[in-house]
């Protein structure tokens, strides 16, 4: 299983990155979203897959795992597990309040021609100055950042860390995105390198999709102060997604490609779990 992981980080990071036009979707997944008692524990599942919160695909590689807790600081996972199909973490809620948990992936493309034949290069940002030749032909520069997302609670919800990189696609909770009733209202707000996104197509679907016909996707779009509400229809577990793309965006030390800037292109998606009434 070891030798495999490489070419299973590899696989789904092309999965990530192309997410509408093969409906894989990343998520990871709480084993429940409000706890209580001491010190509770969560299970985490993280994968990529067609049928919402099943393991039908490929294992959402966590290489950069940020956990904040209720007070801002950071939390370190344990018991990580890596398996053909997902990856697995346990954490320990030792304060009270509300958690969020990001995973993160980084990554530029590149493809060039040298003598003739066309060289493709994929990696993270900072290694691609030194990975592309200076005299690179015809270079094509693409950067992918995407943010998947979840929030857990231990006994009573709390006010979130606002946690705002300012890079790429944020989402900020207007309000509390645990302990979720049906018909219960919730507010958010849609960042893009640190402002409000204005016009950006949100799209909802609940699970459970592989035992129905149709995908009951709800269709959504941010106001002009990047900010978009909805009641929650019915119990389950939810999934958040939001794309962008085709910026022109520079790569730190690299050269910039003869057919013009960069393109960059960003994805975010979230998970919530909402109860009966």
């Amino acid at each position: 299983m070891r030798h495999a992981l490489p070419r299973l980080a590899l696989l789904a990071g092309a999965a990530l990155l192309s997410l509408s036009a093969h409906a894989h979707r990343p998520w990871l997944l709480p084993s429940a979203t409000l706890v209580d008692g001491p010190a509770p524990v969560v299970s985490v599942d993280a994968a990529i897959s067609e049928d919402l919160f099943e393991f039908d695909s490929f294992p959402l590689m966590l290489d950069s795992l940020r956990v904040t807790a209720p007070d801002g600081s950071a939390v370190a996972p344990a018991a990580r597990v890596e398996a053909r199909r997902r990856v697995s973490f346990d954490l320990q809620l030792a304060q009270k309040g509300t958690y969020r948990i990001a995973g993160v992936t980084d990554t530029a493309m590149a493809s060039w021609k040298a003598g003739g034949e066309t060289k493709r290069w994929r990696g993270s940002p900072a290694a691609l100055a030194a990975a592309v030749p200076a005299d690179a032909q015809d270079l094509q520069v693409t950067r992918q950042l995407a943010r998947a997302e979840t929030f857990v609670t231990n006994e009573a919800p709390s006010a979130l860390p606002a946690a705002v990189t300012g890079e790429g696609l944020e989402l900020q909770p207007l309000t509390n995105p645990t302990d979720l009733s049906v018909g219960d209202a919730s507010r958010f707000r849609v960042l893009l390198d640190g402002k409000p996104f204005a016009g950006a197509d949100v799209t909802l679907i609940r699970g459970g999709n592989r035992y129905r016909y149709r995908m009951g996707e709800i269709a959504l779009k941010t106001d002009a102060a990047g900010e978009f509400g909805l009641a929650w229809p019915e119990a389950g577990r939810y999934w958040l997604g939001i794309n962008h793309g085709g910026r022109p965006q520079g790569v730190a030390g690299t050269p910039p490609p003869a057919g013009g800037a960069p393109a960059r292109r960003e994805s975010y998606s979230a998970t919530f779990e909402v109860l009966p009434k």
